[in-house]
């Protein structure tokens, strides 16, 4: 029985930077695993369909053979359903971030960090308590996550209102954003969190460190329950999701795969790597299936930071695809892609829908290997191989198309 494992270093894929004599963070990182089943195959995949929003959300449903234009409903859902909060079909689940913003005018009201500093999930949880307290209502729920991310349940909530990814709009002044509709009950609920978020004593003990301050939560993402088929009535193929985040988790979960857990996944370059390894090659043992993901690439590229990025590529080919490669010979037969979800390019710390770089291979493929291959944006462009729409790169690597 043939066995597929999917490997996601998510925002991998970047554009030239000048700083690196033109080469992308891909092109100047030591990838050679990642390289080797890149000399088998390799291309791009157009993971966000024209007029979507380049988000996690969109490119993983795709790369997971589902079509986002048919099946996207938001972010927040996904979210909830890893957090295992059931939605009933007239509440909106939100996405809710932990930010810093500058607050000194409310003339300019900078987006300084969307993940307040790379907050813990020990004191994200500790704010997020408090904030239960003082803004929930009836109707309105917020539920702890990891780090930065939450959550915020709303029945008949502003489904159709416009927000903003916060990593979006990163060193932008977003006053005319949260006072130009002062009505807006978004809107509303964000400013109501910033006197309660100014004296919490986290943001005091930050200040003391010098640290950014979480003072203001985010609201963005919502949508109500998506419906998807599940992964194994479309593929007949039995498997789990592995991840840090409660998004990938909660795609895993709609379609019917399992979301495993692994202890120390933070989705940070300070992540678990080893367990999430042990975790994939100890469930494919039972499972046909595995769609192992890596956030910290994506972190860097929203940090602006192209050294931190380059760091987190040559760790996630050196402590995931490596690892996993080496793992895979004890199994008779087995595919396994690299990919990158979507592009993070540092220049602008933002997701870009431009398409992506893959890479799949076969047992018999790597086995026959020249070792010459190079996985980078360059390489995918010149090899004239192109998946327009997404959601056909599944059914192809998985050999049903």
């Amino acid at each position: 029985m043939t066995k597929y494992i999917v490997l996601i270093g998510d925002g991998m894929a970047d554009y030239p930077i000048p700083e690196l004599d033109g080469k992308t963070p891909l092109e100047a990182a030591k990838t050679p695993h990642m390289d080797r089943i890149a000399s088998c195959r390799i291309g791009l995949v157009k993971t966000i369909p024209d007029g979507m929003e380049p988000g996690s959300d969109v490119a993983n449903l795709a790369l997971l053979g589902y079509d986002p234009a048919k099946y996207h409903t938001g972010r927040g859902p996904l979210e909830a359903a890893s957090m295992g909060i059931p939605l009933n079909p007239d509440q909106v689940a939100f996405r809710m971030n932990l930010v810093t913003l500058s607050l000194s005018s409310g003339k300019e009201i900078t987006m300084l960090s969307h993940s307040a500093g790379e907050l813990t999930t020990q004191e994200g949880n500790a704010i997020v308590a408090d904030l239960k307290k003082d803004l929930e209502r009836p109707g309105i729920y917020i539920h702890p996550g990891v780090a930065y991310r939450h959550l915020l349940v709303w029945t008949n909530g502003p489904e159709d209102e416009s927000t903003i990814p916060p990593h979006d709009v990163l060193d932008q002044n977003m006053a005319p954003y949260l006072f130009e509709k002062s009505t807006c009950p978004i809107q509303d609920l964000i400013r109501s969190s910033w006197p309660l978020l100014k004296k919490h004593p986290v943001n005091l003990l930050r200040k003391k460190q010098g640290l950014a301050e979480a003072n203001s939560i985010w609201l963005w993402g919502q949508g109500k329950a998506p419906r998807l088929p599940l992964f194994a009535d479309l593929f007949a193929l039995k498997g789990a999701v592995i991840s840090a985040v409660d998004l990938l988790k909660g795609i895993g979960i709609y379609a019917g795969l399992e979301a495993v857990a692994v202890e120390g996944a933070t989705g940070y370059l300070n992540s678990n790597f080893k367990g999430k390894v042990e975790a994939a090659l100890h469930h494919l043992k039972e499972l046909d299936f595995i769609f192992l993901h890596v956030e910290a690439p994506d972190e860097a590229g929203h940090h602006g930071d192209f050294t931190e990025k380059i760091e987190a590529i040559e760790v996630f080919d050196a402590e995931i695809v490596g690892p996993i490669l080496e793992g895979l010979q004890l199994f008779d037969d087995f595919r396994v892609m690299v990919a990158s979800d979507h592009l993070t390019p540092v220049s602008r710390k933002t997701h870009t829908a431009d398409p992506t770089t893959f890479a799949w291979a076969t047992k018999h493929e790597l086995e026959r290997s020249s070792m010459k291959g190079s996985f980078t944006e360059t390489a995918a462009l010149q090899s004239g191989l192109l998946f327009q729409k997404g959601h056909d790169l599944m059914p192809s690597f998985l050999g049903t198309s």
